[in-house]
Formats: structure tokens, sequence, C-alpha cells
């Protein structure tokens, strides 16, 4: 960054906080930066520092090259479920070794992008000659090139380690020789499958059983097939419902999106097509995609198979593909049907997608198109074909499949540095719509009556009770793997749910309703779907004959099933605290703030995990509501927990400090009596200043409102 002082020019290496926790696509042109919770960022907008430990830094080596046919999106896949069993949450990882120096920046981008996924704070790549070119690639001029570079060169800045050339808190080695294609899922993008063991994996998750991560389907209905309502088409276990080009990591490489531009134009050659009722989308993160791809002649076949232009942003990959033909929702519901989507996405969790599609796979753009094609996810497309062409002869995925040179050749029309300095001139040029909506003006909004937006309660909350906590009760007893998408899903809601009753209740239509994620401007709707997602599970509700829980936002009061929301407001009423168990990962996913806000509206005091992720613990302590985590071998199974217990949390006080331990007492239904250690994972001495003021908003409001009285 160049910032002009009296003295001069004046460079240092620049650095980025986002709201987005995929703000980490940076780290691939030698930015460091990561994402932060909402919260957080409105704190640090206010002149509040964002506070961190300083991190273990993990090295990842990269040795040798990928091999034909692999993509950027198979490497990021298979780097998740690695970086995910070496548990590098909260850590730096650092790309370094011949490897990572063969890796174009947008394929460093992919990597980089998904660090939330595998868990990493950042995940960085230094400086190098790629990141200069690239630079000029996209429309920065020679000048600030040049700076750039002579920059970094004179600070020891410049290149990609070698090994052995920096000492790592631990290294990791990965051989790039190694990726093979592959896709993730069906419900986290950490479960990375083999492309030829599409089929067999898909069969073996339909009968297993819902705690190893299946589906617990009668194995005899996996092949049926279901009649619908609409004409001419019926449904089975794995057919592609939703099949979507969309998201920051893919998008932005220009290789993967060619690939899936040619792989497109010859299965029209061949006569190949997607099925109606598959609902298909194109929806790049920038205009200069479809620049090049029109250019490149690749538009057309996209958008004759169906991946036509709906937009950019998004869409699909946060659940905003849209509804489903309600035959197919029908069928889906009263066959209990595994429906899918395939999506070049970075998540995949339970009901983010669709909350009728249980099936999700993440997977490079070209395999979104060839899955789409073939119309269902339980196929092995090395061994059999995608469909018949136009000669009645079948064609295989081999057939269609781009070379690297054909993709070499169409590289130019993404590498033009006119198309990005015209596109980013002015962004908001093409916006007519956004532009032409009134707003008004002055300092103070006056808050005029919406289901939309409203003054948010957060400053008007009762201060917490100082000391410890007392008589609390469970609200949820929740399994490992619990992502924000679960604590505040952002996708459509139902007429029944809370959210749903209480939008009927203010005069709103059910075609109105739109999504929690459209609605997160108000609060009402949002506490009331915090815990909603229906495909949550409360190991507090007792399983069936066949070991399956009920799913959604339900949970125990007074020994009778009510939603999370009623089991809380009635908590609330009568003055009793409710906490949170949980096991693993919890709070996974997206940076999504209402996770916290939602949680703390809901009366919960505490959250007690096995372990945290690292945005979501910081939303929590910036809401007041305290993270503490199981300490050894405790965890909610461990201890036999039931959810029907009395819990305290001794030691909470003034002189809290950070990291310290606490002592949960556990007290039976039958009176047994049970003391176990907890780890306050309050982190930072400023943490416990936000904590006791209830959060990071009021606290800082207190300190302007300090600042004003003194005149300062």
């Amino acid at each position: 960054r160049r910032q002009e002082t009296a003295g001069g020019s004046l460079c240092f290496p620049d650095t980025l906080v986002g709201t987005d926790s995929h703000t980490t696509m940076i780290n691939s042109v030698g930015v460091v930066g990561w994402g932060v919770g909402g919260i957080e960022a409105e704190a640090a907008m206010l002149g509040q520092p964002v506070y961190f430990l300083t991190p273990d830094v993990v090295g990842v080596e990269l040795v040798g090259r990928l091999r034909e046919g692999v993509t950027a999106t198979d490497l990021v896949l298979t780097v998740t479920e690695l970086l995910r069993r070496q548990k590098v949450v909260g850590t730096f990882v650092e790309y370094f070794g011949e490897g990572a120096s063969t890796l174009s920046v947008t394929d460093r981008a992919t990597l980089a992008n998904m660090a939330p996924e595998y868990g990493a704070t950042m995940g960085f790549f230094p400086v190098d000659q790629k990141t200069v070119s690239y630079l000029r690639t996209t429309g920065h001029s020679d000048a600030d090139c040049e700076l750039f570079e002579a920059y970094f060169r004179a600070q020891g800045l410049f290149g990609i380690p070698r090994a052995g050339q920096i000492d790592y808190s631990r290294n990791v080695r990965l051989d790039l020789s190694s990726i093979v294609p592959s896709l993730a899922g069906p419900k986290r993008p950490q479960d990375r499958i083999a492309l030829p063991e599409m089929a067999s994996r898909f069969n073996e998750l339909f009968g297993a059983a819902e705690a190893d991560d299946g589906f617990a389907r009668p194995p005899e209905t996996l092949t049926q097939r279901y009649p619908t309502e609409r004409s001419g088409v019926d449904l089975g276990n794995g057919d592609v419902l939703i099949a979507a080009i969309t998201s920051c990591t893919n998008t932005s490489n220009p290789v993967v999106m060619i690939a899936a531009g040619l792989l497109a134009r010859k299965a029209v050659a061949r006569g190949l097509k997607v099925q109606p009722h598959i609902k298909t989308s194109l929806a790049p993160g920038s205009r200069v995609v479809t620049d090049y791809l029109e250019k490149a002649g690749l538009l057309a076949p996209l958008a004759e198979l169906g991946f036509a232009l709906a937009g950019y942003g998004c869409t699909t990959c946060i659940g905003n593909a849209g509804d489903l033909d309600p035959a197919f929702n029908k069928a889906i519901s009263e066959n209990q049907l595994v429906a899918a989507a395939v999506l070049s996405g970075n998540r995949n969790f339970e009901a983010r997608i669709h909350p009728n599609l249980r099936a999700n796979y993440l997977a490079s753009p070209p395999l979104v198109v060839a899955f789409a094609i073939a119309g269902r996810v339980n196929i092995d497309l090395d061994s059999d074909p995608l469909g018949v062409g136009d000669d009645g002869q079948p064609v295989f995925l081999r057939d269609v499949w781009p070379g690297s040179e054909e993709i070499e050749a169409a590289l130019p029309f993404a590498l033009d540095p006119e198309t990005f300095r015209r596109r980013y001139a002015d962004v908001s040029a093409d916006q007519d719509l956004w532009n032409a909506i009134e707003t008004r003006g002055g300092e103070v909004y006056d808050w005029p009556p919406s289901s939309y937006i409203a003054r948010p309660p957060f400053f008007e909350l009762p201060p917490l009770p100082a000391g410890d906590i007392t008589a609390a009760r469970a609200l949820l007893l929740l399994g490992d793997s619990v992502t924000t998408d679960h604590i505040s899903p952002a996708g459509s809601f139902g007429e029944a749910t809370p959210a749903g009753r209480w939008l009927r209740e203010q005069g709103v239509e059910r075609a109105a309703f739109n999504s929690y994620g459209a609605r997160r401007g108000h609060h009402e709707v949002m506490m009331r779907g915090t815990f909603a997602n229906v495909r949550i599970r409360n190991l507090m509700l007792p399983a069936d004959a066949q070991g399956r829980r009920p799913e959604g936002g339900y949970t125990l009061f007074d020994g009778r099933q009510t939603t999370v929301y009623e089991a809380a407001m009635a908590y609330m009423e009568r003055g009793t605290p409710t906490i949170v168990v949980a096991g693993e990962e919890y709070g996974t996913g997206s940076s999504r703030d209402w996770a916290a806000k939602g949680t703390r509206l809901l009366g919960v005091r505490a959250v007690i995990a096995r372990s945290f992720e690292r945005i979501h613990r910081a939303n929590l302590v910036g809401m007041g509501v305290l993270p503490l985590q199981f300490m050894a071998d405790d965890s909610a199974m461990a201890l036999a927990l039931r959810g029907d217990e009395t819990y305290e949390i001794r030691g909470l006080g003034p002189d809290l400090v950070p990291m310290q331990n606490l002592t949960l007492v556990i007290l039976r239904a039958d009176g047994e009596r049970l003391e176990r250690s907890l780890l306050c994972r309050i982190d930072t001495p400023i943490e416990i200043q936000y904590y006791w003021s209830g959060g990071i908003l009021p606290y800082v409001l207190g300190e302007l409102m300090e600042q004003a009285a003194a005149g300062r």
C-alpha cells in the first residue's frame, strides 16, 4: 500500500479484514487478511482495534505438479480434507515449496479462499513474480507493478520459500501429483470423494445411520422411482435437482470456468442435454467472467445446457437458488427421497442449498455441468456414460473433457487488462435498479414500520448479572460440526415456523416471506429463526426405533416438545438462564453474526462445546455469550448428559482472566452431582471487558459516550 505523507510516499504491506469469511482470498496476492464477524467489524468501523492471539503458523509444503485433467477445485477439496484432519483452526497457514511456485495466482486464490473451510485464519502465499504478472493482467499500471515488486524485493519479502528456509510451528506436506478429480459431500466441505467413488459412497451413506453421517433410509428403496404431479417426470434417490456454477471460490478462476464452457460446447455438439426439470444457473462473482466467456464463444453453449446467466453473487451457494417445483417438493417429502444438488460453491451444509435436498456436493464448474447432464450423483463418471449422443452412441466424460491445450488456447480471452479497467472504472454504472432507490439524508435513521428492518434491541438489553451462572437449563444438546447455518439459517422458511407465524401476524402473505437472509435486518424474524434449521438435531429429543431423532428447531420444555424459540421465551419469562451444549467444531461456516445475536436474544448465557470455530467464538463474546470448552476427554456423550440436568458455572467474577479454568456443576434429575473443569474461551483481556459490558457494541457505545462527556 502506498500512502502520501508530508514527508513523501510511504509504502508498507497492506492488511485487510472483511465481514465475509472468504476475505482470505486476498492471501493469494501476499496480503495478510481474514474474515471477522459483523459485530467485530462494526466495532472496527467505530475505531476499535481488531484483537487476536498470536497464532501458530503451519507451513504447507506443496511439491510436484497437478496432473492433466485435475483442477484447482480438486486441489482445494483435498487440502480442506487434509487440513481439517490436521486441526489448523485458529492458525495461519502458509504455502511454500516448488509446488506452490507452479500454481497460478488464480489457483492460489482458490486455495486461499477456502481457508475457513479447512479452519485456518489465513491461507497465505508470499509475493512472487506470478503475483506481479497477475496485477498487470488485471489492469494495474506498469508503474504501480514496478513499485510493488521493488518494495517487496527490498524488504526481503519476495519469493515463495523453499523447504528449510523458514521454521514453521509445524509442517504438512502434499504432493500435487497425487491429487485426483474429486467432489465433497454430501454434508461437509471436508468430506472429499474421488470421482470414481461417487456412486459407491452415495449408496453406502443412503442406508447408514445418521450418527455415521448417513441418511438412514431403507436400502431396498435406493433404486425406486416415484411419480410426480409434473407430467413425464419421476424422481429417484440421487437425482440432481439443482446444478449451479456459482461462488467466489471457483468463478474467479478462469481455468475452471473456461473448462466448463468447453465441456458444454463439446456436449452440445454431441447432442447431450440437461433435463429441463433440473434447476441450472450461472452466477459468477464478476462481470469480467461473462465478458471473457462471451468473447471465447462459451457463454452460448453453457446457456444451451441451461446454465444461463442468473446474476452476479453468491446465489445458490448461500441458499438463494429459489424454490423447487412444488410437485418435486411434494414427491421428496412424501417419499423421503435423498435428492441432490451439485454446485461449484464452498459450503454444502445441511439445508443450506435447499431444505429438501439432503445430498449436496461441491465440485469444479466442469463437473457441475457433467453431473447436470448425467442427472444423478450415484454414478461413476469414469466408467458410466453421461448420456447418449445424437448418433445413438454413449458419450463418456472423457469424450467431452477439455484438454489443457484447449484451455490454454482460450485463456487469453480472460487475461485482458482493458476488460478489468473498463469493468472496474465505475462499478455502480450498470446498477440502474440500485441507483434508482430513493434515499433520505441525515445522520439518524427514522425507522419506518417494516417487516424487513427494525431498530435493533442490543443497546437496550439488560446487563449481564454479575457472578456465577446458577440454576441454568439446557436449551439444546447438539453434536459435532454444528455450523452457523444450523444455528441461523439464511434460506427460506415455512408458514408453520415461529418466524412464519410472526410474519403472518404482521399481515405478510406466505408468498412474500422471502428468506431469513433477506430479513436479517429485523430481530423479530431472526431470533425466531435461531436454531430453526430444518436439519438441526437436538439430542435431547428421544430417538425412534431406528435411532433417528426428530429434525428441526425443537426442544423439550417441562418434558414436552416445543420450538426452541417458544422454550427460550418461557425460560426467560421464568428468569431461568439457559445454556447450549455441543461437540467439536461448533460454529463452523459463514461469519454469520446472527448466529451469535440470535443466541443472545434467546437468553442463552453460555455455550459449552468440545471446540469452537474462530469467528463464531469471537462473535459469541461480542454479544456477551460465554464460550466454554470441555477439557481433556470430557464431552456431552462422555458425561452422559441428557439435557434434563440443572447446571451451574462457577468462577465468574470481576477477577476473571482470559483462558481461565471455570467449574461446571451438573445436577442430574436423580440428584447426582458432578463437577468438571471448563476452559473459558474468552481469549484476550479486551474480550473480558466486552463480555462484562454485555458485548462489543455496548462497550464501544460506553467508550464513545465517555469521550463525548470528556470533550474529546
